[in-house]
């Protein structure tokens, strides 16, 4: 019963042990690794009339010693939907993620993309900000008279 107990503890350390290994290896950042410098990371649209286009282009920059992978971008919901270039962006090369709002949703602008990659720092993120005034009507209502269920004189 003392082997079976003491294999047991054995086999628990010797785990300990790799992974203690494992997480020391992975956490040792690459000095040359690729990095992504966006020129800025939000965006205000200011006041947008509901359906108004809402796109805009974040300029970056691989500022790292090797090629840039996008792996992912995701929008924080439905409404925000980000473009970004599939092909690796090399040291010094400058790219765009365009990112498009649905304007037609009334009401404040506060999103955020989520940027993965092979970067030193793998996410990043970037934002965008506005109001999106309430539609306005296709024609001006008007009240109608009514004459308590009288027909109405023309």
């Amino acid at each position: 019963m003392k082997k079976v107990a003491l294999s047991i503890v054995a086999s628990f350390m010797m785990i300990g042990l790799v992974s203690a290994q494992t997480t020391t290896t992975a956490s040792t950042p690459n000095p040359n690794a690729a990095e992504i410098t966006f020129k800025k990371t939000t965006h205000d649209f200011g006041t947008l009339k509901n359906g108004a286009p809402a796109v805009y282009e974040f300029e970056f920059t691989n500022t790292g010693k090797e090629p840039l992978i996008i792996s992912n971008a995701q929008g924080s919901c439905g409404c925000t939907v980000p473009e970004w270039p599939k092909e690796p962006i090399q040291p010094g090369q400058t790219s765009k993620i365009k990112v498009s709002y649905d304007s037609k949703r009334t009401g404040k602008i506060d999103k955020k993309v989520t940027i993965t990659s092979n970067g030193k720092t793998s996410v990043k993120e970037i934002f965008i900000k506005g109001e999106v005034l309430a539609p306005e009507s296709q024609e001006p209502m008007t009240p109608v008279k009514t004459n308590s269920g009288a027909p109405a004189n023309n």
